[in-house]
């Protein structure tokens, strides 16, 4: 019996990713669009006050020359994209076209299915727009649960939400995400904090699938009285 319900948890957890997909689905649709606007913003200011002041070094010139350029290279193909951003990531990893590199090389190792690599340079994206943060650490949560480390999975979810807690785009989807973790390994009442939360702070949050957050409150609850 013991192996039985061992057996239904791993089950469980095993088919996360599908559930935890279709949640982010409508905030995954328009983050590569939000990205390379941001991207272009960024890089181009930040090289109009360099030439502006009469700083700009060789460096942030070739850091910026290389994150152009693998698009070119890639020309829309994720395992070229992923093994030049990740070179650029490697090689200017400290000025913000090494940073963008690490996010793109990310995005694009998660797309082959390449969990570990894509977590390794997600975590080295860091920028100060809240939108562009939030977003990555979602994904670099998604990729650990790919590769079944829900401790991190967690922590990732949690940095996302103390930059995004105010974002009804992101931060139900990211409470909903942590919900089924927590559903998976049978920690019901951190579930339902999770569900307690959207209905406190996003009630007009639609799951998608017909189902009500009343349901899924009423439905751990349940889980707790047994």
């Amino acid at each position: 019996m013991a192996s039985n319900e061992t057996n239904q948890e791993q089950n469980a957890i095993d088919n996360l990713n599908d559930s935890l997909t279709r949640a982010s689905e409508h905030v995954a649709n328009n983050k590569k669009i939000i990205y390379w606007c941001i991207a272009l913003i960024v890089i181009f200011a930040a090289g109009g006050a360099a030439w502006y002041w009469g700083y700009l070094q060789p460096s942030y010139k070739n850091s910026q020359n290389a994150y152009f350029q693998v698009e070119t290279k890639a020309n829309g193909n994720d395992s070229i994209a992923a093994v030049e951003y990740a070179k650029v990531a490697d090689k200017f990893g400290s000025s913000d076209a090494g940073k963008l590199a690490a996010l793109q090389a990310g995005e694009s190792f998660y797309r082959q299915g390449k969990y570990e690599q894509a977590a390794k340079y997600l975590k080295e994206f860091k920028t100060k727009d809240d939108v562009m943060q939030a977003q990555a650490d979602v994904l670099l949560g998604d990729s650990y649960v790919n590769i079944k480390k829900y401790d991190e999975a967690i922590a990732a979810y949690d940095a996302a939400l103390r930059i995004a807690s105010g974002n009804d785009q992101i931060a139900p989807v990211v409470l909903w995400k942590k919900a089924n973790i927590y559903d998976a390994q049978k920690k019901y009442q951190d579930a339902l904090n999770c569900y307690k939360q959207i209905k406190e702070g996003y009630p007009t949050f639609s799951f998608g699938n017909g189902i009500t957050v009343d349901a899924y409150i009423a439905r751990e609850e349940a889980r707790l009285s047994k």
